[in-house]
């Protein structure tokens, strides 16, 4: 009857009974997956392929004939390969971890013994990484051989037996760490005395600081108080005055609206009704002067007029004179025409004075004559 048989994650499955596909493999390795087998004729086993810690304590010596305790820890494991797997499972198939784990443990407390022996105890203490990658160097040849490979390898602790060496080695660090740590601690207990200084100064000056505070507060608070005692008539005398002040500025308001209603109404009409009559005035008057003036133009005119017209008879008259006078001409005819010459000559300045005494004069809008004669 047949079986079907699956590896677990981190195992592989090695079936022997046949001549293996694989090459030369004494058996058949199946990992992943799983497969169908014969039973009676075909034999199945399991390989884990999972991580293994093997530790290691050796006392190695050095160049300096110095023993030291050395303990270190190996991860290892099989390999993924099928030769790795092959060579494996033909060594520790039986009872895997422990066997391994032995195995592991030999081959790198040989290289860990080879190389410590070729190196000083400062450079081991100084250089444990190095010392730790050459050991592991020279061990993964021997541990592919059998199917294994090594995650990490680390040195854990390096004593000298209680020999002293390193603590004589350590002892200058050492002094001067406790030196150093010495001045850390001065400084650290300097700093923390003058933080302390510092708190105490703060808190002195908060609680000043917090006096002046409340005293500003109870000040504030007392000043509060008492405004908001006052408050109620100051605030009722406030709304008065601004009452009043509204008043005011609503009656002024009022006045001066009534007084432009005035002089709207009353003043302007007024001043236009009396300019609109001093106009009138102004133009009556002077059209009668002028009418005056042109009437007195005019009768001055025709008294000038009447005296031209009256001239010739004065003359008459005054030759009349002079024809009843015993007058005696000696120049004859040119003494008669100086006589003549000196009538025409009065008659024209009679005429003169008679003008200037005849002036026209305006009596209410009237020209009168003034005689003087």
């Amino acid at each position: 009857m047949l079986g079907y048989y699956v590896p677990e994650p981190d195992e592989a499955m090695l079936i022997s009974g046949k001549k293996s596909a694989q090459g030369n493999a004494p058996f058949d390795v199946v990992v992943g997956h799983g497969k169908w087998v014969m039973p009676i004729f075909r034999k199945v086993r399991f390989l884990s392929m999972a991580m293994h810690e093997a530790q290691i304590r050796e006392v190695c010596v050095t160049t300096q004939g110095i023993q030291l305790n050395v303990r270190a820890v190996i991860a290892h494991k099989v390999g993924g390969d099928v030769v790795s797997i092959v060579n494996a499972g033909q060594r520790f198939i039986s009872e895997q971890e422990d066997e391994m784990n032995q195995l592991t443990g030999q081959i790198f407390s040989g290289h860990l013994r080879s190389i410590v022996g070729s190196m000083t105890v400062e450079q081991i203490i100084r250089e444990r990484d190095t010392l730790a990658r050459q050991v592991l160097e020279a061990s993964k040849r021997e541990m592919g051989s059998i199917g294994l490979m090594v995650d990490s390898f680390q040195i854990q602790s390096i004593d000298d037996m209680e020999s002293g060496y390193i603590n004589a080695l350590a002892a200058p660090n050492i002094a001067k760490v406790q030196r150093e740590a010495a001045v850390e601690r001065a400084r650290a207990e300097q700093e923390a005395s003058k933080a302390q200084q510092e708190s105490l100064r703060n808190q002195a000056d908060y609680e000043r600081e917090t006096s002046i505070k409340r005293a500003e507060i109870k000040s504030e608070t007392d000043k509060a108080n008492a405004e908001a005692a006052q408050s109620g008539p100051l605030a009722e005398a406030r709304v008065n005055q601004e009452v009043i002040r509204e008043q005011s500025e609503l009656a002024k308001a009022q006045a001066d609206l009534r007084e432009q209603q005035l002089i709207s109404e009353v003043v302007k009409p007024a001043e236009a009704e009396a300019r609109r009559t001093q106009i009138i005035a102004e133009a009556d008057a002077r059209a009668v002067e002028i009418s005056s003036a042109a009437a007195a133009k005019n009768n001055r005119i025709a008294l000038d007029q009447q005296l031209i017209e009256q001239l010739p008879a004065l003359v008459g008259e005054v030759a009349k004179g002079l024809g009843g006078a015993n007058l005696t001409v000696f120049n004859g005819a040119e003494g008669v025409n100086e006589i003549m010459t000196g009538v025409i000559t009065q008659g024209a300045a009679l005429l003169k004075a008679l003008q200037s005494e005849v002036t026209p004069t305006v009596v209410d809008g009237t020209a009168e004559q003034s005689e003087s004669i």
